[in-house]
């Protein structure tokens, strides 16, 4: 480890309690400790930021007065950083453009390898990209798919343009492109739509630009007409589903129509490049290829010097493949990935770089993976540590953290209960400390202890887990969906079930596609982002802050509008954001606190109108906790409550839903949907990003719900929730086109001792 490590005094940022530590450079950091308790707020929000604001700091005078003046983290000193790069979970890319080969640049070394070697020759490599219109399918501008608005449900017959026959929110009655209808004098503004001649009806939904003369009230003004459905189809053309803004998502469902272009069957490329063959393949047959076939294609080549292009793409793809993530293919858009697959794309560009002496900052690259694939993400970032980086992670997972150099603990609890430095030292030396880390890593290592000794059943062995018994279930016949080859599974009902296995290896697939479906009534608990904006708070998703205004509202006298920052209490200059932000281009976009209120998002005069001793910015910072012994209102109190009950009661309640992590997410759409009667749970990796002193939180949530007789089916990794499961079924035995059979089923005991099992082996050391 380097002797001149980064040196932190005084940090205060956010639950972060004037915490000093020296963090070690070259070689492997873990940040650990319960969710919450201040990791992120330290390496992201500290260091991270610290040193992105004196890196802009180097920049000429020229170029920083064109720059804002970046915040410095509320921290007395920090010495002894590097250049930072940020290797975390979020998308990659939100449009259908950018795929796994356009993201990890193996794409471009593919088109130079059919422009330079295909025959017949065509043209230079540009010819080959679906991003190029030398290269794309015209018919679908290198899209692979058509987007069509129906009809259908796009106008009502029954209503004339004055009446707002058109039902999308972009042609509301009054609105902009309302009024411009209205005013170009091509159409009948008064005659209901099914009563239109057939080329009136064609001319104005799909029509190419025409001129026409808008008339207004100080004369008339020169534009182009576009049919409005092929306007509205070509604004969508290139934005991916879930690129909708917060509530927009739903628009784009109810009228919008996805189908395989048919020009190029969904190849991307136009018949010219498809025309050029390499090992008798042509690029878009060999782009669709799991990347484990796809080195194996590459290998299979005897092509005089294309020697090196060669060698690049096996060794960007062997890296991938290393991670695990042998099972995706080059036309995956990136826009599909998780939270996971999309930090280990990032991770494979990363290794590929040869600048040393960087700092490489990750969020829970383990988070999502197999217990195997887990392993395989250690030795990546071993191999970043030792080009001459630093790859600081904040990481859960017993294996990683007991494979890294060094140690850092922030704890002892979660919020205002967290922030101080438990333990800072060698990783070998956490479990040694009473810590809940260091808990958590001796009950393994006694585990494993344990299981080496072979102690008999009855000679201080641990009672073996009693599990609920089951006798209905939901049968699973013959499934095929993506890469399921012919599944027959028996689902349980009434109890807790785990779904595990490889990533990719079709657990979504069955559980999402197949058994859901059959379910309406389940409530589904999917990973991902609950907010796009931050105007969605923690006590805004659970229904609490409408009841948290009207108690305001009734102790006060004052408007029930005043107390929201959405509405009339919102502070005039950041228009109740609380910040304001600022577009960096080339690095982070950058968030500045408003100089005006300060953060609290309230006008001046609202910040004035107190409840008791607080007022409602005051209130909004408080956590749950903290909110059930200060409200009054039994609902109120309810709703707070679900909070405790899945782990969340240290969040504050005007915390932005943009800014939860995957994990948290989850756990706060599970809290809003803990008391409903649907019968059916299905939770996708609720685990994520947990402390396993939290996994038992969140277990002890999901045997409950199953004790009162609601299936609860959980697709997971950890292997503690796993352990925690009456059922487990487990598809693999790898990935992609690998998996998609059922190779084990019973309970954790049973898969333990199966030798088809791929969890198993790690099962074990849980079981002991």
């Amino acid at each position: 480890m380097n002797d001149h490590p980064i040196q932190v005094r005084g940090a205060r940022t956010h639950n972060l309690k004037n915490l000093s530590v020296d963090v070690p450079k070259d070689g492997i950091v873990v940040f650990t400790g319960p969710s919450g308790a201040g990791k992120s707020s330290l390496l992201f929000d500290t260091i991270h930021t610290e040193a992105q604001r004196q890196l802009v700091e180097t920049f000429s005078t020229f170029a920083r007065r064109r720059l804002p003046k970046l915040t410095r983290p509320p921290v007395d000193e920090i010495r002894n950083l590097a250049v930072s790069i940020v290797v975390d979970q979020k998308p990659m890319g939100r449009t259908l453009r950018s795929t796994v080969g356009t993201a990890t640049e193996i794409a471009d070394y593919l088109r130079m390898l059919y422009s330079r070697f295909g025959s017949p020759f065509v043209g230079p490599s540009f010819y080959f990209s679906f991003n190029n219109p030398e290269g794309m399918c015209l018919e679908c501008s290198g899209l692979g798919k058509r987007i069509r608005i129906d009809p259908g449900t796009f106008y009502d017959p029954a209503r004339s343009l004055r009446e707002g026959t058109l039902l999308h929110p972009d042609y509301k009655v009054g609105g902009y492109f309302w009024r411009e209808m209205l005013s170009i004098g091509l159409f009948d503004p008064d005659l209901p739509l099914g009563r239109w001649t057939a080329g009136d009806l064609e001319r104005f939904l799909y029509t190419e630009p025409l001129p026409v003369e808008v008339r207004h009230g100080a004369g008339t003004t020169k534009k182009n007409f576009e049919g409005v459905i092929r306007r509205l189809e070509r604004y969508y053309a290139d934005k991916a589903e879930d690129e909708a803004e917060e509530g927009e998502k739903d628009v784009y469902q109810s009228f919008l129509r996805y189908g395989r272009c048919p020009a190029c069957g969904g190849r991307r490329v136009n018949p010219r490049a498809l025309s050029v063959k390499v090992g008798d393949l042509d690029i878009a047959q060999v782009c669709a290829l799991e990347l484990t076939t796809f080195d194996g294609f590459l290998a299979g080549l005897s092509i005089p010097g294309s020697e090196s292009l060669v060698s690049k793409m096996r060794s960007l793809a062997g890296r991938l493949i290393g991670m695990g993530a042998g099972y995706l293919s080059l036309d995956r858009a990136v826009s599909t990935l998780s939270g996971g697959e999309s930090q280990r794309v990032k991770l494979a560009r990363r290794l590929d770089c040869d600048l040393a002496g960087l700092l490489y900052v990750l969020d829970e690259p383990c988070s999502g993976l197999h217990p195997a694939d887990a392993r395989r993400v250690l030795a990546a970032l071993r191999s970043l540590s030792g080009a001459g980086n630093s790859v600081l992670v904040v990481e859960h997972d017993p294996a990683l953290i007991e494979g890294a150099d060094w140690a850092i603990e922030i704890g002892p609890a979660a919020g205002r209960g967290g922030g101080e430095l438990l333990y800072a030292g060698p990783a070998d030396g956490l479990s040694d400390t009473d810590g809940p880390t260091g808990r958590i890593l001796r009950e393994r290592a006694a585990r494993r202890a344990f299981r080496a000794a072979a102690v008999p059943t009855g000679a201080g062995a641990a009672a073996p887990r009693v599990r609920k018994p089951w006798s209905r279930s939901y049968p699973v016949r013959s499934a095929r969906a993506n890469n399921l080859k012919g599944v027959d599974v028996d689902i349980p009902l009434g109890i807790l079930v785990g779904i595990c296995g490889p990533a990719g290896s079709g657990k979504s697939t069955l559980i999402h596609e197949v058994f859901a479906p059959a379910h309406p009534e389940a409530v589904v608990v999917a990973q991902g982002a609950i907010g796009r904006t931050s105007r969605g708070t923690v006590a805004s998703y659970v229904g609490a802050f409408d009841l948290m205004r009207k108690e305001f509202a009734k102790a006060t006298g004052a408007d029930p509008g005043l107390f929201s920052f959405n509405s009339k209490g919102a502070c005039p200059k950041c228009g109740g954001a609380g910040f304001l932000a600022v577009e960096m281009n080339f690095l982070d976009d950058v968030r500045m606190t408003c100089d005006e209120c300060g953060g609290a998002r309230y006008r001046a005069e609202v910040l004035d109108i107190r409840y008791g001793d607080r007022n409602v910015a005051d209130a909004l910072a408080m956590t749950a906790e903290e909110a059930e012994g200060f409200f009054r209102t039994a609902e109120l109190r309810r709703r707070l409550a679900v909070l405790r009950e899945v782990g969340l009661d240290y969040l504050p309640l005007g915390q932005s839903l943009s800014s939860l992590s995957g994990g948290e997410s989850q756990r706060l759409k599970l809290a809003s949907e803990l008391h409903k009667t649907g019968g059916v749970y299905i939770l996708d990796e609720p685990t994520s990003g947990l402390h396993p002193t939290d996994v038992a939180r969140l277990v002890g949530v999901l045997e409950r719900l199953a004790s009162g007789g609601n299936t609860v089916v959980v697709i997971e990794h950890d292997l503690d929730a796993l352990a925690a499961c009456s059922w487990l079924i487990e598809l693999g035995p790898a990935g992609g086109a690998a998996g998609g059979r059922v190779i084990a089923r019973g309970t954790p005991e049973d898969l333990a001792a199966d030798p088809d099992s791929v969890t198993g082996p790690f099962l074990r050391e849980v079981l002991g």
